[in-house]
């Protein structure tokens, strides 16, 4: 049996964790700029981080910047949430997709641990 490395390099595609969806969402380039922007942030501050340990600085120092990440991460995913019921299930219930419910339930119980 081929493994998934095999698989994607003989068959050109991405990996999927069986978790995952395969479904794609088109942004806008605005959305696109707003969510990799946020990212790019949230990157340096890990980077921010990496660095503090590297230096040996000071446990409760890196813990703040810690939190600090931890609140841009739960921004960012209000945001993506958002505009997933805005755009992606409003569009599904109106095609009459009613499982997108039971998929967004899922998400926020997931979110909410």
């Amino acid at each position: 049996m081929e493994s998934n490395q095999e698989h994607n390099e003989n068959q050109g595609t991405e990996i999927l964790c069986e978790e995952h969806s395969h479904k794609k969402k088109e942004r806008t380039p605005k959305e696109l700029r707003d969510l990799v922007n946020r990212l790019s942030r949230i990157e340096g501050q890990v980077r921010g981080i990496k660095g503090m340990v590297e230096k040996d600085a000071y446990c409760i120092d890196i813990l703040v910047q810690v939190a600090a990440v931890n609140a841009a991460l739960n921004s960012f995913s209000r945001v993506l949430l958002s505009d997933h019921i805005k755009t992606c299930v409003t569009q599904d219930i109106l095609d009459g997709k009613e499982e997108t419910v039971d998929e967004l339930v899922e998400t926020i119980r997931k979110l909410m641990k």
